[in-house]
């Protein structure tokens, strides 16, 4: 695996540099968290974005088997389209 080096920091490639905007105050909260666990800002941020990601794809299957589930309740598989919309309006 070849690595790429800034000054004391080591990157395996491939990986992006990206510069976002933060409000100082939610900076210094996210620096002190990073400090606490002992892990980079980056790697933080890294890991919070993985564990965002993935709560999304998981809510997105449990929401797909719900509307699953009441179609199959529905005499003859019920109109898809109806209880879609029903299920959507009820949020």
């Amino acid at each position: 695996m070849s690595t790429l080096t800034a000054g004391n920091t080591i990157y395996t490639r491939p990986v992006a540099k990206v510069m976002i905007s933060i409000p100082d105050d939610l900076l210094g909260r996210l620096d002190a968290q990073a400090q606490a666990n002992r892990e980079s800002r980056s790697g933080f941020l890294r890991r919070l974005a993985e564990r965002e990601l993935m709560a999304g794809e998981d809510g997105r299957q449990q929401e797909i088997e719900t509307l699953l589930d009441l179609m199959a309740a529905e005499p003859l598989g019920g109109n898809a389209a109806e209880i879609i919309r029903r299920e959507r309006d009820s949020r």
